[in-house]
């Protein structure tokens, strides 16, 4: 199953591209079958709007969304919404630093003796198409293209055995980052936080019809360029082991999000280093999953 947050056509022009929250009013959630959006706000169905509120009600919500295209609810074509990230405002978003054994090593850096974790703020979340902003404040603006997961449900102290029983679902994110921001705090949070700087989408698959994250090709491009070729078996810790240590710290919720980390290939990685630029296009693809693709502006002075 695919699930999505979308919002029609005819109302695109009431929604603001680069802070849906603030159109939460105009949100739908619904499940992609070929090239139509099931829409599960529907009567037929009755699903919320909001996807952390559909994952709150659990089994029976995502029962009833897996069974909403067999009956007769209303469909729209894909062609006629603009996608949001499919969690537009999520709890929380966390996210792992130096997880891929390749990456670690063109920063030059040794592979990191415990999981490396830091903080993306929620506002920071975009969808499919959403321009990143390059920021006044500094041009060093890097991609990072990664797998990511979405929360199912409250859990705390979660073994690693049953760290799939939590995921609802996987997901692209593209981890933007300001580098010299980020290189500046040893927490990272402020150049990974900026305003449009974490692209999330296109939908959530569910683990049911990924089969798993292991061995999922994971690449990026920028302007058509491949620039990053990886897998996620190239993981220093996988999803499980992720889900065991955040859940043994802090209460994970409905709806937060999990980036697992970047394979080589970063604009940081190069000499000399290459920067995200005005008119650039970002596109970062997960086997199994689909495309997140993001084009590049520059951001508005103040």
């Amino acid at each position: 199953m695919r699930l999505v947050t979308f919002v029609e056509e005819k109302e695109q022009d009431a929604a603001d591209p680069a802070e849906p929250w603030r159109s939460a009013e105009l949100w739908r959630t619904g499940v992609v079958i070929g090239d139509e959006v099931v829409d599960l706000t529907d009567d037929q169905v009755g699903l919320p709007a909001d996807m952390g509120a559909l994952l709150v009600g659990g089994e029976g919500s995502m029962g009833r969304a897996a069974a909403a295209p067999a009956g007769a609810a209303r469909r729209v074509a894909l062609e006629e919404v603009r996608l949001l990230a499919p969690v537009p405002r999520p709890p929380k978003v966390l996210a792992m630093g130096m997880n891929y054994a390749a990456h670690v090593a063109e920063l030059g850096r040794e592979p990191p003796e415990h999981q490396v974790w830091f903080n993306k703020q929620r506002t920071c979340v975009v969808g499919p198409g959403t321009p990143i902003e390059i920021p006044a404040a500094s041009p060093m603006v890097d991609y990072e293209g990664e797998l990511a997961f979405v929360v199912a449900r409250h859990c705390r102290r979660v073994p690693a055995a049953d760290a799939m029983s939590v995921i609802a679902g996987f997901t692209i994110m593209n981890d933007v980052s300001v580098r010299d921001w980020q290189w500046r705090s040893p927490t990272w949070t402020m150049g990974k936080s900026f305003d449009t700087h974490g692209p999330l989408g296109p939908w959530i698959v569910t683990p049911d019809e990924l089969g798993g994250p292991s061995g999922l090709r994971l690449r990026t491009w920028v302007n058509g360029e491949l620039r990053q070729d990886g897998s996620t078996d190239d993981m220093l810790f996988d999803c499980a082991a992720m889900v065991e240590l955040l859940s043994t710290a802090c209460t994970l919720e409905p709806g937060d999000v999990v980036t697992t980390g970047t394979p080589p290939g970063v604009g940081a990685g190069f000499d000399p280093p290459r920067w995200l630029r005005p008119g650039d296009v970002v596109r970062v693809e997960v086997e199994g999953i689909g495309v997140l693709e993001n084009p590049v502006v520059a951001g508005p002075a103040s």
